[in-house]
């Protein structure tokens, strides 16, 4: 893999490897707007919102990131048009099948985080197929939020723990930051270190609430469908410059 453009290239070149972010998520937003501007319809930008899906996962690995955290389908998506919301699934099932062989070969792990029992039968089936078919990939783990809601992910888990309690099994002096977190669809991994949101937006809807507490923020006017790995690359050259103090003072 390599770099389209020599942009990317000097990019890659003035990556401090010792700074790079270990865990990068990315709001993925622009599709709609993207598509009205070419007077498209709406699922144009989704569909061309695939490549940047692709250019993004092999662009971390370039980079040296170890998690790419997708947030690919939110739950208020549900409420969206039905046929959008058919294409949008049609689209998981192709780009499962699609770009399976390269995820395998280019070492990546994928796993998906989310309400999946929302979704269809063949939806879940395509989701356990790349799941299971990655499991080995020890170069790029890369987690797709689909059906995925932060504020029900935390209620999920203040559930879970209320259930110990009343079954004896926790005391509710034992409730600390990391009982909690034990709780989390993204338990296994570490917070993200970086959070990009392209289209020029500044929300987090409903996206990682508890995760992205002390998480770098970086917004890029680029709508998704235009992401391309360059532009990744800058974000993560903006984040090696930031210094990350955690609530700390200053040490420079």
């Amino acid at each position: 893999m390599t770099s389209e453009t020599s942009e990317g290239l000097d990019l890659i070149k003035r990556l401090d490897r010792a700074e790079i972010p270990t865990h990068v998520a990315v709001i993925m937003d622009g599709n709609g707007r993207w598509a009205t501007e070419r007077g498209l319809p709406r699922f144009e930008g989704h569909r061309a919102g695939m490549k940047s899906v692709r250019e993004v996962v092999e662009g971390a690995i370039e980079a040296g990131v170890g998690i790419l955290t997708l947030f690919a389908f939110s739950q208020e998506n549900w409420q969206r048009p039905a046929p959008e919301i058919a294409f949008l699934m049609e689209l998981l099932k192709h780009y499962a099948k699609a770009e399976l062989r390269d995820l395998v070969k280019n070492g990546v792990r994928v796993d998906v985080v989310g309400e999946i029992e929302r979704l269809g039968r063949a939806e879940r089936a395509a989701i356990d197929s790349i799941i299971s078919a990655t499991r080995e990939g020890n170069k790029l783990q890369l987690i797709l939020a689909i059906s995925y809601s932060s504020r029900r992910e935390l209620m999920q888990a203040a559930q879970r723990l209320a259930e110990r309690v009343a079954a004896g099994e926790l005391l509710p002096s034992e409730i600390d930051e990391s009982a909690f977190q034990a709780e989390l669809y993204t338990a296994p991994w570490p917070d993200p270190d970086l959070l990009i949101r392209t289209s020029g937006e500044y929300r987090i809807s409903n996206f990682m609430l508890w995760q992205l507490a002390y998480t770098e923020l970086y917004s890029t006017p680029v709508l998704w469908p235009d992401f391309r790995r360059e532009h990744l690359f800058e974000a993560v050259l903006e984040y090696t410059k930031r210094e990350r103090r955690f609530g700390r003072i200053s040490a420079r």
